[in-house]
């Protein structure tokens, strides 16, 4: 039975009970949250999970922590010394987004010192898979990509980012140019997606296989996050329509994932001007009923790579003020390389900063006490 279907029949589960420890929620409110939609408890039914954590509607707003190789830096020591760094300074979640190496191996290795939920991206492992083979990236089939989400389920991984939303339709219309954007995708799946579609005139198998992806997921109890594959990359591109279009599709696999009793959260920006963000929170709540949102910063100017977790720390204190739930960070090294342990400790704790500002602003538990504490030893001196 999934965390959701418990809810729905009343049942506390250990996970549920380990999480109101947690949070400032009664059980009926957890339950509500899970019944509805609006809160998250990722947890994958092979995994002993010491630490799971709720993500929604009442509860503190989180941060996640990305790590993983590349073709160019494929250091599982230096990837597994970053997931260290990411804990101590209070990453409530890990990603891992490795697309160098032994995969696999690298997912089973910090998977196990992950006492929180862990999170893949499952296109980046076909697209490594393929290019093994000596075969094309955007030959991918439906049955990789079912495989590579089967084989993530299997080891334990708690929730999968999956570009659902990005459809033939939407990616035809910024083909033509009905869409006119700057940057047609900055994401390394939407990006993929949009060409394999391109090249083969079909829709996107994400998409169009989403029965058989929500089938997995409810097997393995693993939380969807729907990742947005048209997150504007710019300024320039922010809150246009093929945005919207996407996050109003998204809003509907979100409801029909909670048909098929499977969690899922909803990704957002992405680049967005200051002026933006509260709206962007408000009609991503309105698309998607409710839905968790997880958002990427916002990065709220385009000036400053190198700095970027300084501006994605005003964007998210924002988003998480006007109801974001879950914010993933970003380090100095956003726009330029892989990040450094220096660079992944910077973003955790601009992206703590920022989690808790929101939680200050929508009155969350108790967060004002830690203030307060803060405010009585500095007034005594107790350095």
């Amino acid at each position: 039975m999934t965390q959701l279907e418990s809810a729905r029949h009343g049942m506390l589960t250990t996970q549920m009970k380990k999480v109101l420890e947690q949070e400032p929620l009664t059980g009926e409110e957890l339950l509500s949250g899970l019944k509805e939609g609006t809160i998250v408890l990722p947890w994958n039914n092979l995994r002993d999970l010491s630490t799971p954590k709720a993500i929604g509607a009442g509860c503190y707003t989180k941060i996640n922590a990305n790590i993983g190789t590349s073709p160019a830096c494929n250091d599982i020591d230096l990837e597994r010394e970053k997931l260290r760094v990411s804990l101590k300074y209070g990453a409530d979640t890990l990603m891992d987004l490795s697309s160098g190496g032994n995969i696999k191996e690298i997912r089973s290795l910090l998977l196990e010192h992950s006492p929180v939920p862990f999170g893949t991206v499952p296109i980046y492992e076909v697209a490594v898979r393929r290019l093994r083979e000596e075969k094309d990236i955007h030959d991918m089939t439906e049955k990789d990509i079912l495989e590579v989400i089967e084989d993530n389920a299997r080891d334990g991984v708690d929730f999968i980012t999956v570009h659902c939303g990005v459809t033939l339709a939407i990616a035809e219309r910024l083909e033509t140019g009905v869409y006119k954007r700057l940057m047609p995708s900055v994401s390394r799946g939407g990006a993929l997606l949009l060409r394999w579609m391109r090249e083969h005139k079909r829709e996107n198998p994400f998409y169009e296989y989403y029965d058989e992806i929500l089938a997995i997921c409810k097997e393995y109890d693993v939380t969807l996050s729907l990742g947005d594959g048209l997150r504007p990359g710019c300024l320039k591109d922010a809150t246009d329509q093929a945005q919207i279009e996407e996050l109003n599709t998204l809003g509907e696999l979100h409801q029909r994932a909670l048909e098929r009793d499977v969690q899922s959260m909803v990704e957002g920006p992405g680049h967005v001007p200051l002026s933006e963000v509260k709206m962007n929170v408000r009609l991503q709540k309105k698309l998607c009923g409710g839905a968790p949102f997880y958002v990427l910063g916002p990065i709220v100017t385009d000036i400053a790579p190198g700095y970027d977790h300084i501006t994605a720390a005003i964007g998210g204190a924002l988003a998480g003020a006007a109801g974001a739930d879950f914010l993933c960070y970003v380090t100095p090294a956003e726009h330029l390389c892989l990040p450094s342990l220096e660079d992944v400790k910077e973003g955790v704790i601009a992206s703590k900063i920022a989690a808790h500002v929101a939680d200050l602003e929508k009155g969350i538990g108790d967060s004002r006490k830690w203030d307060e504490e803060m405010a009585v030893a500095r007034k005594k001196l107790d350095w």
